[in-house]
């Protein structure tokens, strides 16, 4: 199976919402395929968000997949954790996992996708083979840690390299960027070979959340010559 979107996907950033609205937050987007969850712990990035208790109280308030991305120290760990919980795709830091080939297989096991996630100045070509045993990777588009970040296009080549090898076959990703996105950058993304788009300000900040995801949809389809078909 490809894992190639026939659509683009659009996934809310909850780090964006308010958080003492979760539940009405995620309400606000009923036409998300994932909602991003960004998990962080104050020391892989300095900044702390919120943990597993969070995250099974949203499972249990949205139908909407979580997206979980773990900017956390000892991945290995943890990880599974967040695919008992009912996580659809639980994502990694290759920087921050001590064996990611395990971590892979143990995500799996416990019913997620498994997602393998690489900040600006990690190179792609370090992590192709590891890449071999995830379903998603995420491209980070700005330095993991905190929202509303100006968008990097450097990394755009990472995207272009990860799409010619799902292209060819030679990996089996659903390629994912997180960092910056919004009506400005989301078109040069979706051109670059970009599957699921991450955005958080471009949609909580906006009047109109759902208005406002459909909007990049549209942006992103128009684009994205290379999902037409699936």
């Amino acid at each position: 199976m490809r894992h190639v979107a026939r659509a683009p996907m659009i996934a809310p950033s909850i780090l964006s919402a308010d958080f003492a609205r979760l539940a009405e937050e995620a309400a606000a987007v009923p036409g998300a395929d994932w909602l991003h969850v960004d998990v962080m712990d104050g020391h892989f990035v300095p900044n702390l968000t919120l943990g597993l208790p969070v995250v099974e109280a949203l499972e249990r308030a949205t139908a909407i997949p979580l997206d979980c991305h773990l900017m956390i120290n000892d991945p290995d760990r943890w990880a599974p954790g967040y695919a008992e919980a009912g996580s659809r795709n639980v994502t990694v830091h290759a920087e921050a996992a001590h064996d990611p080939r395990k971590v892979s297989r143990d995500i799996r096991a416990a019913g997620a996708l498994a997602g393998l996630s690489i900040k600006p100045g990690t190179p792609l070509e370090d992590w192709i083979e590891v890449l071999r045993d995830y379903d998603t990777l995420l491209v980070m588009s700005v330095e993991p840690g905190f929202g509303g970040q100006k968008f990097m296009p450097e990394v755009l080549d990472k995207v272009r390299t990860a799409r010619r090898l799902v292209d060819t076959g030679h990996l089996n990703v659903l390629v994912e960027i997180d960092g910056g996105i919004s009506r400005d950058t989301v078109e040069q993304a979706a051109e670059a070979g970009v599957d699921c788009f991450v955005a958080g300000s471009a949609v909580y900040g906006a009047d109109d959340p759902e208005q406002a995801l459909e909007a990049l949809r549209g942006q992103a389809a128009r684009a994205s010559a290379h999902l037409a078909g699936g």
